[in-house]
């Protein structure tokens, strides 16, 4: 029997890492696989690197892009194929939602310039958790964190929160949208729910 790949999703400061850290310590989920993107291997290296500097945007994609692939070839096709669910702390979505923001000034339709680029090679989640919250709130929670990255400006990150509603609009029964603005506790509960029955 195939695994289960269920993905979450959200922008900087959405609460995403600390809801996924959280689930890690569910007995319900003790036998998921956790991984992310970037990964921590050294595709994964490079991304953090080219997200600290001013990389060229196209060269910046194909690096997340290869680190993706990496992750499909490495964890996620093996672990799936041997019947383990899989939960991941972003994953294809990001790049069409973070990638399709800094190239939208290369590209006319910069989503779907991304969607094709991984036509035919990636595996598509089965379920997508977005974690939903006013971006103001999240460049506060980023602004807490102490020094932000490029991706956490506000203009920017509005942009790929409305590339994230786009995504949502196209895939409705694959996105579940939870408010991440609730205490933690709450998004927690919500997000443990959804994954406990559907797995």
């Amino acid at each position: 029997m195939k695994g289960k790949l269920i993905t979450l999703e959200g922008i900087d400061g959405s609460g995403k890492s600390t809801i996924t850290e959280r689930l890690k310590n569910h007995p319900s989920l003790s036998d998921v696989v956790f991984t992310r993107e970037p990964t921590k291997n050294w595709i994964g290296n490079v991304v953090e690197q080219a997200i600290q500097s001013d990389t060229d945007q196209i060269a910046e994609f194909f690096l997340f892009t290869s680190d993706h692939a990496e992750h499909i070839a490495k964890l996620i096709k093996p672990n799936l194929e041997n019947g383990q669910n899989i939960i991941s702390d972003r994953y294809l979505d990001s790049r069409c939602a973070y990638q399709g923001a800094t190239l939208s000034n290369r590209f006319e339709n910069s989503i779907q310039w991304v969607k094709s680029i991984h036509k035919g090679w990636t595996i598509i989640p089965d379920l997508t958790i977005f974690l939903d919250i006013d971006p103001e709130f999240a460049i506060e929670r980023c602004g807490n964190r102490g020094q932000q990255t490029k991706f956490e400006k506000m203009e920017f990150l509005q942009q790929v929160y409305d590339n994230y509603q786009k995504l949502i609009k196209e895939e409705p029964v694959r996105f579940v949208v939870v408010d991440s603005n609730q205490p933690v506790e709450e998004v927690e509960k919500d997000v443990v729910d959804i994954i406990t029955s559907y797995i």
